[in-house]
């Protein structure tokens, strides 16, 4: 399994039908800063306030030890704004994720817009501080995303991508339900894995027959 549906040009007329239809619908709906309410988190739009949180999250060596490079503040600053970019354009992107108890903000967790071999996808992506790994922090967010992503997208396939050596990356996006279903090569994770799940699929599991 591919992801044939989503060639840029496609993608495009899906999101701008998906973005009218939630202007249209409800006024409000681009504007909500809360986006989800789980059990032990709370996912909400990013804002700049949360610069020293995710500075915690983004420019940690262990935390990023799967990218080229842990992220500089100016990287950091500009993750934000992009990502308050997508929420004005697409009406998603990545979150904040945050202890429901407390309100800290301890990584991020969404749905964007991805270059998977070639093809744009929309991709689940997760980040959480090393203090708060092993906790199901990741597996939590990253499943509460995909629920919203199929309820409230035109998305029939969601992916989730990852270099090969991130074992835990890898290990999430199986927790959630998603398929291994390729590997390929690529200048900056040497090989890159990619998961997938179709709508099809998410049902069967949300019903119980897997």
């Amino acid at each position: 399994m591919g992801c044939p549906l989503y060639l840029k040009t496609d993608i495009m007329a899906l999101v701008s039908s998906y973005v009218q239809t939630q202007r249209e619908g409800n006024g409000e709906q681009l504007n909500v800063r809360t986006i989800i309410v789980g059990n032990r988190l709370i996912l909400r739009e990013m804002t700049p306030e949360d610069f020293a949180a995710l500075s915690r999250v983004l420019s940690d060596p262990d935390v990023m030890r799967h990218y080229p490079r842990p992220f500089d503040a100016a990287e950091v600053r500009a993750w934000i704004a992009r990502n308050i970019e997508r929420y004005r354009v697409l009406g998603f992107g990545l979150w904040a994720v945050c202890l429901k108890e407390t309100g800290a903000v301890i990584g991020d967790c969404g749905l964007t817009m991805q270059n998977i071999d070639g093809l744009i996808c929309p991709e689940i992506g997760y980040h959480i501080r090393k203090d708060q790994q092993g906790k199901g922090y990741a597996k939590e967010a990253a499943a509460a995303v995909l629920d919203w992503a199929f309820e409230n997208t035109p998305f029939q396939t969601l992916f989730s991508y990852c270099k090969y050596t991130n074992a835990p990356s890898c290990a999430t996006a199986a927790s959630i339900g998603m398929r291994f279903i390729k590997e390929f090569a690529d200048e900056v994770n040497t090989y890159t894995r990619v998961y997938a799940i179709t709508k099809s699929e998410w049902l069967r599991q949300k019903s119980g027959n897997r």
